[in-house]
């Protein structure tokens, strides 16, 4: 743990509002006599708030007289746990998650941003607005990367849209937090592809699997289909055997049309997964965007590994760059930051 120390400049005294002293004071009567220390980290946590962000050495003195304790001893609380600032923080204090997540995803932008933007880490800025800190882990890994801005967390974060953020906290605008791009919770980016069905959540497929098969299941099974064939001119596949879930071809081309795509800038595919779908007739993003669930079944069945295309959500990603767009990944792809992207 780095060693913290207090700020060089100090307030001359600091005391709770009439407001806050009746809040701490319902604090420490949670806690039996003999044990109001207990009470040493909301306190300190409401005194920080109270203090602009940061937690003064007067404060500390505060709370400590409250509870009854050695000085050194609330100090010991307040320097060891990083939640306490310790040092004045902007009217925005931003924490950038700098863990392997938020790294593999794009914090190195946010950062610059940053750097760019307010100026270096742990200053206030000139006007008395930003501060930021590099933290670890802040529990939003799903959707990174992102940052906390005093008390909300910002998602999905690239270069262009945290820059327009810090523009619209300046400038006093209202920002709704969460993902940056429109993401629902931690949803894949291009939206659900698993318990779509509304049956799920209102009760009735629960109920239907109550009341049994119905009538017409007890009919005798119509005969199975004819196996798909690969369409005119697309190459010969291996069929993929009885019981495949194999329900209907997409669409499939001997030659691309025009220039291939370079599907490795979909996440999940590289060079060999690639070269094996250039030999079933997938060459172009628009393709794999046009997959419907029966499409996905069928190439499951040839490429042996059911479940990955939803799982690394190739049809969401691909639609995106059919569309002209760019993910994070794709991003990372065209920088040669992917070694498995790499031929």
């Amino acid at each position: 743990m780095a060693l913290r120390r207090l700020h060089h400049e100090q307030p001359e005294s600091f005391a709770f509002t009439a407001e806050n002293k009746d809040w701490a004071a319902g604090q420490i009567a949670k806690y039996p006599e003999g044990r109001q220390a207990s009470a040493i980290i909301p306190l300190l946590w409401k005194a920080q708030a109270q203090a602009g962000g940061w937690l003064p050495r007067p404060a500390i003195e505060h709370v400590a007289d409250m509870l009854g304790m050695p000085y050194i001893r609330a100090l010991e609380v307040a320097t060891f746990y990083s939640m306490f600032n310790l040092a004045p923080v902007g009217k925005f204090f931003v924490q950038v998650c700098g863990t392997t997540p938020c790294m593999l995803r794009g914090s190195d932008d946010v950062i610059a941003v940053c750097k760019d933007k307010i100026g270096p880490e742990g200053k206030v800025s000139a006007d008395g607005t930003f501060s930021w800190l590099e933290v670890e882990c802040l529990g939003a890994c799903c959707n990174a990367p992102m940052v906390q801005v005093n008390d909300d967390y910002y998602e999905d974060l690239t270069r262009e849209n945290f820059s327009e953020l810090l523009d619209d906290l300046k400038a006093g605008k209202a920002r709704t937090p969460g993902s940056l791009i429109g993401r629902k919770t931690s949803e894949p980016v291009g939206g659900l592809t698993s318990l779509t069905d509304p049956a799920v959540y209102n009760g009735t497929a629960t109920a239907t699997k109550a009341a049994g098969p119905k009538a017409d299941d007890q009919a005798p099974k119509k005969a199975a289909k004819p196996k798909p064939q690969a369409q005119e001119g697309a190459p010969a596949l291996k069929d993929p055997g009885e019981g495949a879930a194999a329900e209907a071809a997409p669409e499939l081309l001997k030659a691309p049309k025009g220039e291939a795509d370079d599907l490795k800038k979909i996440s999940g595919v590289g060079p060999k997964l690639e070269t094996l779908l250039n030999e079933m007739g997938f060459w172009h993003f628009s393709q794999i965007a046009a997959w419907t669930p029966e499409n996905v079944a069928w190439v499951d069945a040839r490429l042996k590994f059911k479940g990955r295309i939803e799982r690394d959500d190739w049809i969401g990603q691909a639609k995106i760059l059919a569309g002209g767009g760019e993910t994070e990944f794709s991003k990372r792809v065209e920088k040669g930051d992917v070694p498995s992207s790499k031929d």
